[in-house]
């Protein structure tokens, strides 16, 4: 057994000033309150204005997350930022964040392009360099402005995307030796994450630097989308529950990627959970990508820090997909 635990011990958050409600995108295009509601469940979506970078939400996040640890910058000794939607193509968006909390020496930053699964990648590297002994205190970030990667006249895409970043602080802890050998301590117990190449096409940009010479628009084959969605947080959560010897009544809290209510429906419906164990916010903030579960997650930091069991789920372009689980 490993002999150093990764904990979480801090959650921060950062929204853009503006928001744009169904009404207001009404306004604009042939769509309407109901429409989007009954279909998404989303109800409105921030959105980056001027001033306002991947980098700059990712920088108030993560001082939101070191505060709420009560640590300082100069602990931080390694900075990922899981981002589709970078301030550059380099240098990486962690980079910038990490100038903004000038952390000049004994640091790594980097990026890492997930899609909507990112965070989930990105928890389990750091969890990977925590337990190695290779950092001591990581800053998870995940980190997107989406809106410019949208077509505005585009209904099927652009009622979906949000804007936003959420932080985690992982701090590496011993195991306390007071606490019995079967007693689970907090910190992340298991991670798994897959991707799945075949389905790249079913959800991209329609451009790239080295195909387009530009970032392009978001393209989706929907039903290809919410069919895999459905059946990738149906296996992560079955397999959450088997690799860890874990019931849904041991689960107090299930955080899913915020990508449409009904995928998230149809797994509270498929496994019988309680309503009240399945958090949703996909109606405040619509699908953030990579920031969209540690935007979730800060919603309930008041709350979690209390010995909670919880599984974060998330499936993503690529197709990527996976689970983490940890103990608060």
């Amino acid at each position: 057994m490993c002999s150093i635990r990764s904990v979480i011990t801090g959650i921060g958050a950062s929204l853009p000033k503006k928001y744009l409600t169904n009404f207001d995108l009404a306004e604009k295009m042939d769509t309407s309150d109901e429409w989007i509601t009954k279909r998404t469940g989303i109800k409105r979506r921030y959105v980056a204005g001027e001033g306002e970078t991947t980098a700059s939400l990712a920088t108030k996040a993560a001082l939101s997350a070191i505060a709420h640890a009560k640590v300082s910058p100069r602990d931080i000794d390694l900075i990922i930022v899981a981002t589709v939607s970078g301030d550059y193509i380099f240098p990486a968006t962690a980079a910038l964040v990490q100038r903004e909390l000038e952390i000049r020496e004994n640091c790594v930053a980097f990026d890492i392009g997930a899609a909507c699964s990112g965070f989930i990648f990105a928890i389990d590297m750091a969890d990977s360099y925590l337990k190695l002994g290779k950092a001591k205190c990581a800053l998870v970030i995940g980190a997107e402005t989406f809106s410019r990667l949208l077509d505005w006249n585009d209904r099927s895409t652009s009622i979906l995307f949000g804007d936003g970043a959420g932080a985690v602080v992982l701090q590496a802890l011993p195991y306390d030796t007071a606490v019995t050998a079967s007693s689970m301590q907090p910190g992340i117990q298991f991670c798994r994450i897959y991707s799945d190449g075949m389905y790249a096409d079913a959800l991209k940009t329609s451009g790239g630097v080295s195909t387009t010479s530009s970032s392009g628009f978001v393209q989706m084959d929907g039903r290809c989308v919410f069919k895999n969605a459905i059946e990738k947080f149906n296996e992560m959560l079955t397999c959450a529950m088997e690799d860890n010897g874990l019931t849904i009544d041991d689960i107090d809290l299930i955080i899913p990627h915020q990508a449409n209510v009904r995928i998230i429906e149809k797994l509270i419906e498929n496994f019988g959970i309680s309503r009240d164990k399945v958090l949703i916010t996909v109606d405040k903030h619509a699908n953030t990508s990579a920031a969209s579960i540690p935007l979730s997650f800060n919603e309930v930091r008041d709350i979690v820090f209390s010995g909670k069991n919880v599984i974060l789920l998330s499936m993503g372009a690529g197709f990527t997909w996976g689970y983490v689980f940890v103990k608060m």
